[in-house]
């Protein structure tokens, strides 16, 4: 059965107890984290999360799709999409 998402006070919660440390503290730490992710992958690079995955941009070309309500075909332009490599270790840790 799938729990739902942990939210970002939650988040920041648990990251206060590991860090040992204030909630304050910890949500500023969280905030300067996906700053520096978005900033990075926004201007065409790559992060990696020891441990996670690696986060980056990639393009995708121009291509025509289907309008679901209409059926009609239109051409999509070529757009950069976000994607994310989850690293061995994660898997692993799921699956075993």
């Amino acid at each position: 059965m799938a729990t739902k998402p942990m939210t970002k006070t939650q988040l920041v919660a648990a990251l206060a107890e590991r860090m040992d440390t204030d909630k304050k503290s910890a949500s500023a730490a969280l905030d300067a984290m996906t700053g520096l992710i978005t900033d990075e992958v926004s201007g065409g690079g790559a992060v990696t999360l020891p441990g996670v995955g690696k986060i980056y941009c990639r393009e995708r070309p121009e291509r025509m799709v289907r309008n679901p309500a209409t059926g009609e075909q239109i051409k999509k332009e070529a757009d950069k999409v976000v994607k994310m490599t989850i690293a061995k270790a994660l898997k692993d840790s799921v699956n075993g």
